[in-house]
């Protein structure tokens, strides 16, 4: 998968060298079709990119300056310079490389049950050849020693264990590997084994089910019409689209001097509408109430119910309407314009797209699905209708959140916790099993089982799906395996003989032997055509 050259920019020029000797902070130059080379940033230029190898998701990421590129995805329409932050074994690559290695070279504990049986399997065929010599040389036909020979070579051969020994891992090495494939890095083949016992999942809500970053959600206008002063006539503010954006542009401008992350919001809102704000003559930031400015010639106020009874401006049907957005989950601020109210801008972290999706496929898959969240139970409460979560524990703090993930497994539960913050790395660690989301924090990663690279939550539902197949094709080696040495070894033995005159050549035994193994990484195999 990845580039074998990079075209990188020293001294001024283009030259392509070994991607092994591209250094971090080198420009790299990337042209339609190709490889990007290694980890960076973009500086110049915009493009489409195909993550597909390294995330599983099929459809091109837009890029542009400043967003993060990795090393081994394809360049697909734009060309754009990047600087490289990551090469060599520090790229995602390679450490997805390395931990799909250190996996597939663990064992589920099912293979330490194997191993043990295999301890006692082998000396025991060694004693049944020996046995089978013996009663075929003392009370077998003539030549008594060439039939005790074959019997005692012949159960040597078919009881070959190759094929028990083959089962677990050949079925891990491929599972694990599908999982790469769909962008879900499992660390050890405990994690694998462990995925399928699981009832239960809780969920972080920041991060994990919404998008951890607050949104403009709704403007909410007031009932009365009102004014806004511009360059000639005045036009009259109503229920009408421009009433909207007047709105949002008015306090998007007083917003884009405030550094509060719901300012943010409302002034990225307003961009993304394609709205133009103007600069403030004044501007006063009220600590627990709001902020005041002076825009256009008008005194604009945002804020809460505190802000509004302080200044006695009357909010009629918008405190109503107020109640209903916090009810959803939503935080509503008020914009009155010179002493009237005007309306709402509501905000809230939205939720992901496949969240609700991807939660109901995991209640068909017979799970019980929690949310865990140090918001207020309100808005917790919200976000859970939203996407169908039945079960919320609410203001949670980060300390307790392994202590809850405790109280389900006393439950007699095997749970599984899904995080991607500082905070959700103790719960991670207490949980059966911990899935960190891909885009979160690396303390996260770090203490969870299995990785979710596109951080989107129906990686939980492929991670879980990818566990059942591969753990169900290692029960069916498993039992193929042992069935045909049990049944293999007596007819090796001759048991047969007294009845039918068959013996068992040891030219069949080799023969079968084979094939059982063949059989077995057949079987195998047959995950790689699995989807989810």
């Amino acid at each position: 998968m990845q580039a074998k050259t990079a075209r990188v920019i020293r001294d001024g020029k283009e030259a392509d060298i070994p991607v092994e000797e591209v250094l971090v902070n080198d420009l790299v130059v990337v042209r339609p079709g190709e490889k990007i080379p290694v980890d960076g940033d973009v500086i110049e230029g915009s493009s489409a990119v195909d993550e597909s190898m390294i995330t599983g998701e099929s459809l091109p990421v837009s890029k542009k300056v400043g967003d993060e590129v990795i090393g081994a995805t394809i360049n697909k329409t734009g060309a754009f310079k990047f600087r490289a932050t990551k090469v060599g074994k520090d790229t995602a690559l390679a450490n997805i490389i390395r931990l799909v290695q250190d996996a597939q070279g663990s064992k589920v504990p099912i293979q330490r049950i194997v191993d043990k049986v295999s301890a006692f399997f082998t000396p025991a065929v060694m004693i049944l050849a020996i046995v089978g010599f013996v009663v075929w040389y003392d009370f077998g036909p003539a030549p008594a020693l060439a039939y005790a020979l074959i019997v005692a070579v012949t159960t040597l051969i078919i009881a070959c264990p190759c094929a028990l020994g083959m089962a677990t891992p050949m079925s891990l090495t491929t599972g694990i590997g599908l999982g790469a494939q769909n962008g879900i890095l499992i660390r050890s083949g405990d994690a694998l084994q462990s995925a399928e016992r699981l009832n239960a999942v809780i969920l972080d809500k920041t991060g994990t089910i919404t998008k951890g970053k607050p949104e403009l959600t709704d403007v909410v206008l007031a009932d009365s019409r009102w004014q806004i002063a511009d360059s000639g006539a005045s036009p009259a503010i109503g229920h009408q689209p421009s009433a909207i954006s007047d709105l949002l542009r008015l306090a998007a401008s007083v917003e884009k001097s405030s550094e509060h992350p719901l300012a943010l919001a409302i002034v990225e809102g307003a961009q993304a509408r394609g709205l133009k704000v103007s600069d403030v003559q004044t501007f006063e930031a009220i600590p627990g109430h709001g902020v005041s400015a002076g825009v256009e010639g008008r005194r604009v106020l945002i804020g809460n119910l505190k802000l509004m009874n302080r200044e006695g401006i009357a909010l009629g049907s918008l405190e109503e309407k107020s109640k209903t957005l916090a009810d959803d989950g939503k935080t509503p601020m008020y914009v009155a314009l010179d002493g009237q109210a005007a309306g709402i801008l509501a905000v809230a972290d939205t939720v992901k797209e496949d969240s609700k999706t991807a939660i109901a496929a995991m209640k068909k898959m017979g799970l019980e699905v929690v949310m865990i969240t140090g918001d207020n139970e309100r808005t917790a409460k919200a976000i859970a209708r939203q996407v169908g979560v039945d079960r919320v524990l609410a203001e949670v703090l980060p300390q307790d959140k392994a202590f809850n993930v405790q109280k389900l497994q006393l439950e007699g539960k095997k749970v599984a916790m899904v995080g991607d913050g500082i905070n959700d790395a103790p719960a991670l660690a207490q949980a059966d099993i911990g899935l960190a989301i891909g885009t979160g924090t690396d303390v996260a990663i770090e203490a969870s089982d299995i990785t979710l690279i596109k951080g989107s939550l129906m990686g939980v539902v492929t991670a879980i799906q990818i566990s059942r197949a591969t753990m169900r094709n290692v029960y069916q080696n498993l039992v193929g395996a042992f069935v045909y040495n049990s049944a293999g070894i007596p007819i090796a033995l001759g048991v047969l003989y007294p009845f039918f005159g068959i013996l068992l050549s040891p030219l069949l035994a080799a023969l079968a032997m084979s094939f059982s193994s063949v059989t077995v990484i057949s079987n195998a195999n047959r995950l790689k055509r699995w989807t989810p």
